[in-house]
């Protein structure tokens, strides 16, 4: 008897290791998810929904920042964040060099909440915009970009810069013919291996700030080699965009339209976003937002100063706005 319990136990053993093998096999994949909704749902709900407030773009003229650095400077934290050869050649008076790949790194050592105001300052307040906005992002709300930028400090950061900025060159080939936006689609595809929306945003601006301000712009001279191979965006109100845009640009109306409830998705996935606004500054703010998102965003450098100058509806460079305020070396 005792070999026929063997026997039969034997026999069983098969069948039982055939069951549990079964039983793996059913198992059920982990559950994938779209990072780019989680992300969105985030952004537009704990995260403040900062892309569509009046928040944004978040500007400090050069003004201030000289009357706080000469008032109550222990309340201003300045971070330059141009080449250090550029830095070293002339500076605010106690900014901090900090490349702008090391920006969040750097916010993260220092007691941020201690200063009424951290200002990031660049060349023409265009990549400061980009920094500033990843931050703001991420909850450091005190934090600001230059207008600007150190053009507007002295004369001397301006050559080559706002200076050269100033033109006319595409008006002729503005149009008054709307382009209508594109049908809704789905989000961009992000994959930074986080599940919850403040992890996704975090992975994204290191991976965004580690790569730089240039894969966020370009300039009209690209942009005018092929208009059909971008996605134009014209980040003004209605009535400007009537009055005369890029050919193909689609009008979006500023702190509205780039939602998820409204014309977020009708953004292309598959071929890069370019925004313009006036400066070039508001756009890099955007493009920053965009691209977290998962978005080919890029701002066109120096905005509709660089393309239409004389007939600006709005927010003008000129050279009032240049200060004579000191600088060291």
């Amino acid at each position: 008897m005792k070999h026929l319990r063997y026997l039969s136990l034997l026999l069983l053993l098969p069948i039982l290791i055939g069951l549990t093998g079964c039983k793996d096999s059913t198992t059920e994949p982990p559950l994938e998810i779209n990072e780019a909704d989680v992300l969105v749902s985030y952004l537009e709900g704990t995260g403040g929904d900062y892309l569509n407030s009046t928040a944004c773009p978040s500007v400090v003229s050069a003004a201030d920042v000289y009357t706080t650095l000469t008032t109550n400077p222990t309340k201003q934290y300045l971070i330059d964040i141009r080449a250090k050869a550029d830095y070293d050649a002339g500076r605010i008076q106690g900014a901090v060099q900090v490349d702008l790949a090391n920006l969040l790194t750097h916010v993260k050592g220092i007691s941020t909440q201690s200063y009424d105001r951290v200002v990031i300052v660049c060349y023409s307040g265009q990549s400061a915009a980009f920094g500033a906005s990843l931050l703001r992002l991420l909850g450091y709300n005190n934090v600001w970009s230059m207008k600007w930028g150190m053009c507007s400090w002295d004369s001397t950061f301006a050559v080559g810069r706002w200076l050269s900025n100033m033109k006319n060159d595409r008006w002729a080939q503005f149009t008054q013919t709307a382009t209508p936006k594109n049908s809704a689609g789905s989000l961009p595809k992000i994959s930074t291996g986080k599940t919850n929306g403040k992890e996704i945003l975090e992975a994204r601006v290191e991976a965004l700030l580690k790569e730089g301000y240039t894969p966020a712009s370009i300039s009209n001279a690209t942009l005018y080699t092929s208009l059909s191979s971008y996605y134009i965006i014209n980040y003004w109100p209605a009535s400007e965009y009537n009055a005369g845009h890029v050919q193909g640009a689609v009008q979006y109306t500023p702190r509205s339209d780039l939602k998820s409830s409204t014309f977020l998705k009708t953004l292309p996935t598959d071929k890069p976003v370019v925004i313009y606004c006036y400066t070039g500054q508001t756009s890099s703010y955007l493009s920053a937002i965009l691209r977290a998102m998962g978005y080919d965003a890029k701002s066109l450098l120096y905005g509709a100063n660089a393309m239409m100058y004389d007939n600006m509806p709005a927010n003008k460079f000129s050279t009032s706005e240049i200060k004579k305020y000191p600088w060291v070396k």
